[in-house]
């Protein structure tokens, strides 16, 4: 029996069987594999059972999905491997023993080459992380512009005061 184990802190250990030709994972309830965090999006990908083979197909996540650190549209999972949705990692696992020589992971293995920059660019320019005017956005610098406006308007007053006193005194 195929099986999907979560490896992401908060939920590690949470698995999902994959019995039906069809799981779906999200962040919605009405998935096989509800997740509910953030990252996540709510109708995130299908996974299907067919041939001998389980085929990942991304449903136009808001955060991408990822086989074994590179991302897919559409892939092929293997046993052992890690699925990537959003900030939420899972291995699929077998029942079957492992093989001797074979080396069983009980932590997560880091995937060199983190975000690529047109991944960054793209997040900016579709709002990011499925809301609206966050991700990786210019911040907007509204409130150093108001201390620059009250800074200037303070120096003003305190220049007109100087002028009045000065006048006053050579009167």
């Amino acid at each position: 029996m195929l099986k999907l184990v979560v490896l992401s802190p908060g939920i590690t250990g949470r698995t999902q069987e994959l019995k039906a030709d069809k799981t779906t994972i999200g962040r919605l309830e009405d998935n096989t594999f509800q997740i509910a965090e953030p990252s996540v999006s709510s109708h995130h990908c299908e996974v299907l059972l067919g041939g001998g083979e389980v085929l990942v197909r991304d449903l136009n996540s808001t955060n991408g999905t990822y086989i074994s650190g590179e991302k897919v549209t559409e892939g092929t999972l293997k046993p052992g491997q890690i699925l990537r949705l959003g900030q939420i990692e899972m291995r699929l696992e077998t029942d079957a023993p492992a093989a001797p020589g074979k080396m069983h992971f009980d932590r997560t293995t880091v995937i060199s080459g983190g975000v690529k920059l047109t991944e960054l660019e793209q997040g900016a320019r579709d709002g990011g992380f499925g809301t609206k005017g966050s991700g990786f956005s210019k911040k907007d610098n509204r409130v150093n512009e108001i201390f620059i406006i009250i800074g200037v308007v303070l120096g003003l007053v305190i220049l007109a005061l100087l002028f009045y006193i000065a006048a006053t005194i050579r009167k």
